[in-house]
C-alpha cells in the first residue's frame, strides 16, 4: 500500500502534464478553401476570410460557424481581414484587380471600397490602428512598395504621395501569407517585413537587414509580431518569421528577435520547424507560430520554440480584446490553441 499510493501520485501527475500541454483544438476543416486571413475580435467574435471569395464569420468562439461567399467575387483570393465586431470587417483581395470591401451587417452585404486595375498591383497585407486608423501595403510598382491609409474605418482609401512610397530592391516583395508582415509599432506607427532576394525591416525611412535566408523569391520574412504596440512610445520586442515556403521543411534562419527596437537580431538557439507564415505574441515572453508543416510555441521569448502540432496552418491570431488564440490555414482549417 504504501508503494502504490505514491506511484498513483505519480501517474496522476504525469497525466496533469500531458492534459495542460499547449495542444491544437480543431474547431472545423474540410471545406477545400485556403484560408489566410483572420481577425480575432475577442474570445467569442472571429472572423477567417480565403480563397473563392469565402468568408466565414463565428460569434461562440468557433463552436459554429457561417460561411459566405461574396457575390460578385467568387474568383477573389482574400489574404487578410480586420474585423471590428460581429457586424463590421474589412476584406482585402490580393490581385489584378486588387480589392478592399467591407461589410457592416455581418457579411450579408458588402461595399467596395478600393479598387486597383494596374497591372502588377498585388496587395499584401491590412493593420489597423484601432477602428478609424488603417494602413495596407502591396508589392513594388514600378520599384516602390504600394502604401495606402484610411482614416475613416476603411470606408475610404488615399494612396501615399509617389515620393513617400519606399524603394524595393531589384527581386524584393512581400507575402500575402498571413496579413501579419505589417504591425503597428506603436498608437501612430507601423513597420513590415520583407522577402525575396533580400529581407529587410522598414520602419518610417529606416530600413534593417534581417538575419534570414534570402536571395530566392519564395525566401525571406512572413511575418512579425510586436509586443506591447498600444503605448505611444515604438515598442522595442520584436519577433520575425519565414523561412523558405519552396522548401518548407528547413528550419534554418526561419526566425530572429529583437529587443531594441529592430537595431539588432538574434536567431534563436532552438527555431521554430520550419517555414513559418505567421507569428503572434500570446503574452510578453510567449508566442506562437505556425507555417505548412506544423505549430511551435516559445515561452522565452523567441529563443526557443517546441513543436506541438503537425497540423498545418497559414495564420495565428490572438484576440485583441481577449486571451483565446485561433489559427486557421488549408482545407478550411480552423483551430483553437490551449495553452
Amino acid at each position: 500500500m504504501h508503494v502504490v499510493k505514491p506511484l498513483l501520485l505519480f501517474i496522476f501527475y504525469l497525466l496533469s502534464i500531458v492534459v495542460s500541454a499547449q495542444h491544437i483544438e480543431m474547431l472545423h476543416s474540410g471545406t477545400g478553401i485556403s484560408l489566410r486571413g483572420l481577425s480575432v475580435v475577442n474570445d467569442k467574435v472571429v472572423w477567417a476570410s480565403g480563397s473563392n471569395g469565402t468568408i466565414g464569420r463565428s460569434v461562440d468562439s468557433g463552436k459554429t460557424w457561417k460561411w459566405m461567399q461574396v457575390k460578385g467575387f467568387e474568383k477573389t483570393d482574400f489574404r487578410d481581414i480586420e474585423a471590428f465586431d460581429a457586424a463590421t470587417a474589412v476584406i482585402m483581395g490580393i490581385a489584378e484587380p486588387a480589392y478592399i470591401l467591407k461589410t457592416n451587417n455581418g457579411g450579408n452585404t458588402w461595399k467596395v471600397v478600393l479598387e486597383d486595375k494596374r497591372k502588377g498591383m498585388f496587395l499584401d497585407a491590412m493593420e489597423f490602428w484601432n477602428e478609424q486608423s488603417g494602413i495596407v501595403i502591396g508589392d513594388p510598382l514600378a520599384g516602390k512598395i504600394f502604401i495606402a491609409r484610411t482614416f475613416d474605418g476603411g470606408d475610404t482609401w488615399q494612396g501615399l504621395p509617389e515620393q513617400n512610397y519606399p524603394v524595393a530592391r531589384p527581386g524584393e516583395a512581400m507575402f500575402a501569407a498571413s496579413g501579419t508582415n505589417i504591425r503597428a509599432l506603436s498608437k501612430k506607427e507601423a513597420c513590415f517585413v520583407t522577402g525575396g532576394t533580400v529581407s529587410r525591416l522598414f520602419i518610417r525611412n529606416k530600413t534593417i537587414d534581417l538575419p534570414l535566408i534570402q536571395g530566392r523569391e519564395t525566401t525571406g520574412a512572413n511575418a512579425i509580431a510586436v509586443y506591447n504596440n498600444k503605448k505611444r512610445k515604438p515598442a522595442k520586442y520584436m519577433v520575425v518569421v519565414g523561412g523558405d515556403f519552396a522548401a518548407d521543411s528547413i528550419a534554418a534562419q526561419n526566425c530572429a528577435v529583437s529587443k531594441d527596437g529592430g537595431n539588432t537580431w538574434t536567431n534563436p538557439v532552438t527555431p521554430p520547424k520550419g517555414y513559418r507564415s505567421c507569428v503572434e505574441f500570446v503574452a510578453k515572453k510567449k508566442l506562437v507560430s505556425c507555417g505548412t508543416t506544423g505549430v511551435d510555441v516559445s515561452e522565452d521569448g523567441g529563443m526557443n520554440w517546441k513543436f506541438i502540432s503537425k497540423e498545418g496552418f497559414h495564420v495565428c491570431r490572438k484576440a485583441k480584446n481577449g486571451k483565446t488564440v485561433f489559427l486557421a490555414g488549408k482545407d478550411g482549417r480552423v483551430a483553437k490553441l490551449v495553452w
